[in-house]
């Protein structure tokens, strides 16, 4: 016994060491940690369960028959992360370039068909050349397994993906079809690099600037965090799944949180009155959340709508809510989508949602008509409308138009509309609404300046506030912003087992 003891240790060590330490050093020296070294960062400790360390491909072609791959270059298993279950896969870079064959994908599959069985978040670490061309159709075929769990698991069990080294051409589809994507400085991300778009289309670009994290957050809005490197990456995804239930069948953990709703003075000087002068809204957050941690989600991308997770009395809440610092918060393509997508993802797994409404519109121009602004703000409509979670929703300010329905309104199927008596709720402001309902009367007059701006007060206090709202029932209460968290916290334990029944369907056909 004692022989065969010692012969598995000795397979078990060869299989840990994947490329070696020469591979690995090289590893460290471009400022990343081995696959292994990502797990153990990212897992409590000694809780780490392998599955699949002896595995090995069975490709004979192009000189792989007599190849060892240990753990046909990737590491997959379950552990604990904060106490609480999750799967994992970490590729190894220093095994056949971290190559996706038919071995290696399936050992993927396997484990994410793992986390669905056990209602268990997946968390995939990407670091791969690709797929492993010797295996030819094969290597796609795994592929084809691994998207294929991808969409199984969707809305089942929350999947994050770690983008810590190369990720190219078919690889890059599955952290794509996860719930969000943590991408680091080391790291490219891009369907096709550099030399195949010089060859194809002519164009010089860089792998950085092509697929880089700045790249992907400011201008595709393909990831949702970026981090310096994989010790930063392994925190923010530990930080990001204290947030989240393990599956669609639980809430959210429950945390001890700020017992404190106490009036805060500090919300009746964030929002100035006046309807052009921007603030950051994420300030506003914090005075609401417990202990004004707030994880802000694609921070980079459509900065004009702020999303994230945060805590009110311990309770995870999606937070939405429009930017005034950037573009006075208006709606465009990009905020539309990006916000819709964080809607449908709380929705799904039973989070809370805290709109807060300061938007002027929908944004004009030409450009935005003929991208789809109509189809893709339908999508924030589809969003909110579906949403069966509590809804809480806050006008600080403007809410104008067709936008102002869109921010999770009355008829939209919030269930707490509060107003701040800055609020102004109208279908739009009250200069354009003037110069539309006044013409004649502002071109007749003897000093046309005056009597307009006569006629803008008028239209502001007869329509631009709250009180109409409220005496229509579209605001439940107009409120002094001081006890903003004291009126959310109350909501959201009125509405703790909500429940809303939904005609019978098999899904809803969003417009995407």
């Amino acid at each position: 016994m004692q022989d065969k003891i010692a012969d598995l240790q000795r397979r078990r060590a060869e299989a840990e060491a994947g490329g070696g330490t020469e591979r690995q050093a090289r590893q460290r020296e471009a400022g990343k940690l081995t696959a292994r070294e990502r797990v153990a960062a990212l897992v409590d400790a000694d809780s780490f369960d392998e599955a699949g360390l002896f595995a090995t491909h069975r490709a004979t072609l192009f000189g792989m028959a007599d190849k060892v791959l240990p753990a046909d270059g990737v590491i997959t298993g379950a552990a604990a992360v904060d106490g609480r279950l999750v799967h994992l896969a970490s590729q190894d870079f220093t095994v056949a370039g971290g190559s996706a064959g038919e071995v290696h994908s399936t050992k993927v599959a396997e484990i994410m068909h793992m986390a669905l069985k056990t209602g268990s978040p997946f968390v995939f670490i990407n670091d791969s050349g690709g797929a492993r061309v010797q295996e030819g159709i094969d290597s796609l075929s795994g592929y084809g397994k691994v998207f294929h769990a991808n969409v199984l698991l969707s809305g089942v069990v929350p999947q994050v993906a770690l983008v810590c080294g190369p990720c190219a051409g078919g690889a890059a589809y599955s952290p794509a079809l996860t719930d969000f994507i943590i991408q680091t400085r080391q790291s490219q991300l891009f369907i096709t690099g550099p030399q195949v778009i010089r060859q194809v289309t002519g164009e010089k670009v860089s792998a950085e600037q092509l697929g880089g994290p700045d790249a992907h957050m400011r201008l595709s809005g393909v990831i949702h965090f970026i981090a310096e490197d994989d010790r930063h990456a392994v925190l923010l995804c530990r930080k990001l799944l204290s947030f989240l239930p393990a599956n669609n069948l639980e809430d959210p953990p429950q945390v001890a949180g700020d017992p404190a709703v106490e009036p805060n003075p500090l919300l009746e000087t964030l929002v100035p009155a006046q309807a052009r002068q921007a603030y950051d809204v994420r300030r506003v957050i914090a005075a609401v959340v417990d202990f004004a941690d707030f994880l802000e989600v694609q921070a980079g991308f459509a900065p004009n709508i702020v999303v994230g997770f945060a805590r009110i009395g311990g309770c995870t809440v999606g937070v939405v809510a429009n930017q005034a610092l950037v573009q006075a918060g208006v709606l465009d393509i990009d905020a539309s989508d990006k916000a819709a997508r964080f809607i449908r993802f709380c929705n799904a797994f039973n989070i809370p949602l805290l709109t807060f409404v300061d938007v002027p519109g929908f944004l004009p121009g030409v450009r935005q008509e003929h991208a789809g602004i109509i189809r893709h703000g339908a999508k924030l409509l589809f969003a909110y409308a579906s949403a069966t979670v509590p809804k809480i929703t806050v006008i600080l300010r403007k809410a104008y138009g067709g936008a102002y329905v869109a921010m999770c309104s009355k008829d939209l199927g919030a269930d707490r509309v509060f107003a701040w008596p800055t609020a102004e709720i109208a279908v739009m402001g009250a200069e354009g609404a003037a110069e539309i309902v006044f013409r004649k009367e502002i071109d007749e007059a003897a000093q046309p300046e005056q009597k307009r701006r006569e006629l803008i007060d008028d239209y502001r206090e007869t329509f631009s506030n709250p009180y109409v709202a409220a005496a229509r029932r579209l605001v439940d209460a107009v409120i002094e912003p001081a006890l903003t968290r004291r009126h959310v916290a109350q909501a959201l334990e009125y509405l703790r087992n909500k429940r809303e029944l939904r005609p019978q369907k098999k899904h809803g056909l969003m417009p995407l």
